[in-house]
C-alpha cells in the first residue's frame, strides 16, 4: 500500500558562530535547520518583530482603546479549535488586563454555525449586545458575518491569520499578517499570536496616553503560556518569531505558573508539567482541548482557559479527558473505514496508488474528518482530502483537506474554484490544510476535478515518501545528558523539525507490547552497550530481522527513570 520509505540524511550542516556552551551535537543539528549561532537557534522575546510593523493595526488599536474608555461592549469570537479557542483566552484575559470592564465571548458551534462568523452565529449574538466585535483566528473569509454584523450597527476588528481570498471582508480594521502587501516579517503567526501582538500594541498606545500612571502596568507575558499551546497545536511554522513565542510560554508552564486551566489539563493528561515540550503540546494538551469542538461545543474548552477556580478546572478537565477518549474512538473507527476504502481502490487500480484520495463516508462525523484526512496523508503520501455530512442526514458535506510538503492545498482548492464556479460552497486555508464545503451532489465532480488537478501541477518527485534524518550518533552520544539536552534544546515543530537519526543495529531481544507495538534492545555494531529501543504500531506479524537499519529519535526514559534513554523507532526496515 506503499512505496518503500526512503531515509535520506540531511545535507552537511553549514558552519555556525557558536560559544563555548552549545553541544557539539546541538551545533550540528541547529545549522542543520538554518540556525547558525545561539541567537538564532533559541530566540528570545527581545528578539520579537514589532507589532507596529503589521498592516492594520493603527486602526485596530483606535478601535479598542476607544471601545475601552468609553465603557463599550467587547465581543471577542473565537473559533472551535484549539488555535480559536486559545486566541479567545488570550483577547479575554488581555483585554480585561488593559482595562475593559465590559468583555464578552463566543464562539461558533460546529454542527450548528459551521466555520468562523457566519449569518446564523451573529444572529444569535445579537442578544449580547456588543459595541465591537473582534474575531480570533477567523474572519478574513468571513464576508457575510462581517456584513450581517455591520448591518446591526457594530464595529468588526477582524484579526486572523488566514490567507485572504481576492476580496476583504468590510470590517472597520483588519490585522492579518498574510493580507497581500503586509509587511510583517513572519507570516507564519498562528491566530492566538495575531491576537496578542494586538494587546502589545494596545498596551503602547495606552502607555503613551498615561493610562498606567495611578496603576501598574498590566504584564501581558502571564498570557503566553496560552500562545505557546495555540501556536504548537495549529502547526504554523516555528520561525524565529514563534519559537520565541513558544519558547518563553513553555518556561511559564514548565515553572509551574501558566494559567489554572491548562495546568489542570496538564495534570488530566498525565504528563510532568516540569518535562514539558512542544511535543507534549501536539500531542497531550492540543489534541484534548480540540476535542471539545470536534465532538462537543468549544465553549467548554474556552471555559476552561478563563476560569480561575482550581476546583472548576480540575472538572473540566476530567470532562475533556472524556471526550478526547470518545474522539480517539471514532477516529480510529472513520480511519479503519478509511483504510478500507483505499484497499478496495488499491485493489482495483492494480495496487497504483492514486496521485490523491477524496474519502467519504455517510456515518463519519464532521469535527474528526480532519485527523482522518492527516492520518490518511501519511499512510500514502498523497494530498487527502475527507468528506462528511454537515450534520446526520445532511446533503451538505463538510471537507477537511491535508497536504504533502511542496504542494499547496490552498492554492489548489482556489484553482479548482476559479476552473469551477459553483463546485465548491466555501474553502480556505493553509499550504497544508484547508477546508472546504460543497453539496453531496458536486462530490464525484469534485473528485474527478481534485484529481486532476493535482495531477497536472505535482511535481512527481514529491510523491516519494522520505524520512530526513541528522545521522548517526555515535556510542558516546547515545546517553542520557544528550537525550536531556535535545529535550530543551527546541521548542521543535512545523518547519525546525525535532532531531530524527538513523543508524544499523543488530537485534539482540524483540517482544509485542499489546498486539501493536514492538519492543525491542539494540546494539550498535562493535559497541557492548544494550539499547532499549520502542516502534509504536511497529509489529506488523513478521519478526524483525536481525539487522536493521533504524530511523529513530533519542529520549529520555521516564518509565524506567534515572538515567535510562530509549530510542523511540519511527521506522525500520532490514539492512
Amino acid at each position: 500500500m506503499s512505496d518503500v520509505l526512503k531515509i535520506v540524511r540531511r545535507d552537511p550542516a553549514q558552519a555556525g558562530h557558536w560559544g563555548d556552551g552549545t553541544l557539539p551535537l546541538l551545533q550540528r543539528l541547529y545549522s542543520a535547520r538554518g540556525a547558525l549561532s545561539a541567537e538564532q537557534a533559541q530566540p528570545r522575546l527581545a528578539q520579537l518583530h514589532a507589532p507596529d510593523l503589521l498592516g492594520g493595526m493603527h486602526k485596530a488599536v483606535e478601535l479598542l482603546a476607544a471601545a475601552i474608555s468609553g465603557d463599550r461592549r467587547i465581543l471577542v469570537v473565537g473559533d472551535f479549535d484549539c488555535d480559536g479557542a486559545t486566541a479567545c483566552a488570550v483577547g479575554v484575559r488581555g483585554l480585561r488586563m488593559l482595562g475593559a470592564r465590559d468583555v464578552v465571548h463566543a464562539v461558533p458551534n460546529r454542527m450548528l454555525h459551521g466555520y468562523g462568523l457566519s449569518p446564523s452565529l451573529v444572529e444569535e449574538l445579537v442578544a449580547l449586545k456588543p459595541d465591537l466585535l473582534v474575531t480570533v483566528d477567523h474572519g478574513i473569509a468571513c464576508h457575510a458575518g462581517v456584513r450581517a454584523a455591520k448591518a446591526l450597527g457594530w464595529q468588526v476588528l477582524v484579526t486572523d491569520h488566514h490567507l485572504p481570498g481576492e476580496q476583504l471582508p468590510p470590517a472597520d480594521a483588519i490585522v492579518d499578517p498574510n493580507v497581500d502587501g503586509d509587511a510583517f516579517p513572519s507570516k507564519a503567526l498562528a491566530g492566538v499570536g495575531v491576537i496578542f501582538y494586538v494587546l502589545m500594541a494596545l498596551r503602547r498606545h495606552l502607555r503613551e496616553a498615561g493610562a498606567f500612571k495611578a496603576q501598574p502596568e498590566p504584564d501581558l507575558l502571564t498570557l503566553l503560556d496560552l500562545v505557546a499551546v495555540g501556536t504548537v497545536a495549529d502547526l504554523v511554522v516555528l520561525d524565529d518569531n514563534n519559537r520565541a513565542l513558544v519558547a518563553a510560554g513553555l518556561r511559564r508552564l514548565r515553572a509551574g505558573k501558566g494559567s489554572v486551566g491548562l495546568r489542570a489539563l496538564i495534570d488530566a493528561s498525565g504528563r510532568d508539567p516540569r518535562r514539558l515540550t512542544a511535543s507534549d503540546i501536539g500531542y497531550a494538551l492540543g489534541p484534548r482541548l480540540n476535542a471539545a469542538g470536534r465532538l462537543e461545543d468549544m465553549a467548554l474548552g474556552i471555559e476552561l482557559l478563563l476560569t480561575e477556580d482550581p476546583a472548576q478546572a480540575r472538572q473540566i478537565a476530567a470532562m475533556l479527558e472524556e471526550i478526547n477518549a470518545e474522539r480517539r474512538a471514532v477516529q480510529q473507527l472513520m480511519t479503519d473505514d478509511a483504510e478500507r476504502a483505499v484497499s478496495r481502490a488499491l485493489l482495483a487500480d492494480d495496487g497504483q496508488r492514486p496521485v490523491a484520495a477524496c474519502l467519504f463516508d455517510a456515518e463519519w462525523h464532521p469535527g474528526v474528518v480532519g485527523l482522518v484526512a492527516s492520518k490518511m496523508k501519511d499512510r500514502l503520501h498523497r494530498p487527502v482530502i475527507a468528506f462528511a455530512p454537515a450534520e446526520p442526514g445532511s446533503d451538505a458535506l463538510r471537507g477537511s483537506a491535508r497536504s504533502i510538503s511542496g504542494f499547496h492545498i490552498r492554492d489548489a482548492l482556489a484553482a479548482i474554484n476559479a476552473r469551477h464556479p459553483g463546485l465548491m460552497d466555501k474553502f480556505g486555508g493553509h499550504a497544508m490544510a484547508a477546508g472546504l464545503s460543497l453539496p453531496l451532489a458536486h462530490l464525484e465532480p469534485f473528485k474527478r476535478a481534485f484529481a486532476q488537478q493535482v495531477q497536472t501541477t505535482l511535481d512527481p518527485a514529491l510523491l516519494q515518501q522520505q524520512l530526513l534524518s541528522d545521522g548517526e550518533l555515535s556510542t558516546a552520544e547515545l546517553d542520557f545528558a544528550h537525550a536531556e539536552a535535545l529535550r530543551l534544546a527546541g521548542p521543535w515543530g512545523q518547519g525546525f523539525p525535532e532531531p530524527l537519526f538513523d543508524g544499523v543495529f543488530e537485534v539482540l531481544e524483540w517482544r509485542v507490547l499489546k498486539e501493536r507495538h514492538l519492543k525491542l534492545v539494540l546494539r550498535q555494531p562493535g559497541s557492548p552497550v544494550r539499547l532499549n529501543a520502542i516502534q509504536f504500531g511497529g509489529w506488523a506479524g513478521n519478526a524483525p530481522s536481525q539487522h536493521l537499519h533504524v530511523a529513530y529519535r533519542l529520549a529520555s526514559d521516564d518509565y524506567r527513570g534515572g538515567q535510562a534513554i530509549q530510542l523511540m523507532v519511527e521506522h525500520a526496515q532490514p539492512a
